[in-house]
């Protein structure tokens, strides 16, 4: 045996105390829809938390057998996802959501039903087996041009943002899963993506402490679990370094000033934005010395040798002192935590009925509409025009109004267009539908769409992301979010099956 700073070592030179610790914190990701045999491996050996991606979930039967499996090899695992409803969304990544997203629940501004749609996400998670969601965004859209944020926020009032995170919170926590607000302390008013490089936000602390800080001080005071970091540089508290490995903002700011005690966990760390400044293992080690708890780490880009890695350079850096043992046994205590309060709820043995399904109806209560012409008169065409959504935003989920729209007015056709496709010519004598998502943050759509607004100014346009400040076309709906639900609730808008929403709505 080897003994080093007090602690017996294996053959090898390695503390099993000093590992399982290392190990505790570390939430990957993996590739497929089994458990692959390294992550059963590092399970038995510890491994504190797994994250899933719609790249692993296929249906509720195949979901529940996966978490059953990782829960086989630990039963103390923190299986986490970020099930935010809306366009990002994991459980229904194939079909697109049933449910409404943030911005929706913002539009029509009733807290009682946003408690209703979170309830509804969490009973669903808990009977797939996920022990925490990375949601939700309490982010402030402070800026139209963001585009990593969008309908995933609640909107622009850092007052509405609020009331609706306390909501979200308390209904998904009612259902026995941790919530997870993010991106602290706030990406709203950043004009980068923190998937592709750090974004910084350039308000002062006041400026932070009226717009952005708000909402996690809501959720907190409505016993949020989790916080999630995002990786942005704020001068305003710590000009050197990011959020995520920075004392300043996740001791000093988020622990001291608001008063959290749950647990921190990161953004994940192999994003551009920090691995390629620290390294994947560099951002963890400085995440958790600076306040973090868990590392997320999606699992897909670096393989799963970097657990491996995250750990040994974990143990390394206790061992020359960068990272006290101190901090990671607090760490790994409050991840530990958590995982105690989501066995106690399972332990109950359920959490009561979800009552009659909210999403539909909360996809409904948002739709806005600005002129008149509806409901259209026969069959229309329609074109979608098909922009770039940020990474969160799952390339395959299914989106838009055409599918929908045939199937309540037979004869509707439609054609997807790309910004290198050629625009048929509008038809003659039909009517014209014209589909978009973001249109503001898109010169090429907003070029497309005023060129066929020319010709066809009669067009229905219907905007299925964030609004932008203007509202084109001679009658103009707008979503707020290109869910399933919201666009089954504007196809019963514009075929008539459901009457116009009340003046004002």
């Amino acid at each position: 045996m080897i003994v080093r700073g007090g602690r017996t070592s294996g053959p090898n030179g390695v503390s099993p105390e000093l590992a399982g610790l290392a190990d505790a914190v570390l939430q990957p990701g993996f590739v497929g829809v089994e458990v692959p045999d390294w992550l059963r491996r590092r399970l038995a050996e510890g491994l504190g938390g797994v994250a899933l991606y719609s790249r692993n979930l296929v249906d509720s039967e195949q979901i529940r057998a996966l978490t059953a499996a990782l829960r086989a090899e630990n039963p103390d695992v923190v299986i986490a996802t970020d099930e935010e409803a809306g366009d990002v969304t994991r459980l229904e990544a194939l079909t697109g959501s049933s449910r409404p997203g943030n911005l929706a629940l913002g539009a029509v501004d009733d807290p009682g039903l946003t408690g209703r749609v979170a309830r509804e996400v969490g009973l669903d998670l808990a009977a797939a087996g996920i022990t925490l969601n990375y949601a939700p965004v309490v982010d402030v859209n402070s800026d139209l041009d963001n585009p990593v944020v969008g309908t995933r926020a609640f909107g622009a009032d850092p007052l509405l943002v609020a009331r609706h995170a306390r909501a979200w919170v308390t209904g998904l926590q009612s259902a026995g899963v941790a919530a997870c607000a993010k991106h602290f302390p706030g990406h709203g008013a950043t004009a980068v993506d923190s998937h592709d490089d750090l974004p910084t936000v350039a308000y002062s602390a006041e400026e932070l402490a009226a717009t952005t800080l708000p909402p996690y001080r809501a959720a907190i005071e409505a016993g949020v679990r989790a916080v999630m970091t995002g990786h942005l540089l704020v001068p305003a508290y710590d000009p050197d370094h990011p959020a995520t490995m920075s004392g300043r903002i996740l001791t000093g700011l988020l622990r001291r000033e608001l008063g959290f005690d749950g647990l921190i966990v990161t953004d994940g760390v192999e994003m551009p934005s920090v691995a390629e400044r620290y390294g994947v293992t560099g951002a963890a080690v400085r995440a958790l010395a600076a306040g973090a708890d868990a590392i997320c780490v999606g699992g897909e880009r670096k393989g799963p040798g970097v657990v491996g890695f995250m750990r040994n350079a974990i143990m390394n850096a206790v061992a020359d002192g960068t990272l006290p043992e101190e901090r990671l046994a607090e760490a790994a205590s409050r991840v530990r935590s958590l995982a105690a309060w989501s066995a106690e709820r399972r332990a109950d043995g359920g959490t009561g009925p979800a009552g009659e399904p909210a999403g539909l109806d909360a996809a409904r209560r948002a739709l806005r509409v600005r002129g008149d012409g509806l409901p259209l008169p026969a069959a229309p065409q329609v074109i979608e025009f098909v922009s770039e959504t940020n990474i969160a935003v799952d390339r395959a989920t299914p989106w838009g109004v055409a599918a929908p729209l045939a199937a309540l007015l037979p004869g509707t056709t439609a054609v997807r267009l790309g910004s290198g496709d050629p625009v048929p010519p509008p038809p003659d004598g039909r009517p014209l539908v014209i589909v978009v998502r973001d249109a503001h943050r898109h010169a090429w759509v907003s070029d497309r769409l005023d060129a066929l607004l020319s010709r066809r100014p009669d067009a229905v346009v219907v905007e299925m992301g964030l609004p932008g400040p203007a509202t084109p076309g001679a009658v103009h709906v707008t979503t707020h979010g290109a869910t399933t639900a919201s666009g089954r609730a504007a196809a019963e808008l514009l075929s008539g099956h459901r009457p116009l929403p009340a003046p004002g709505h």
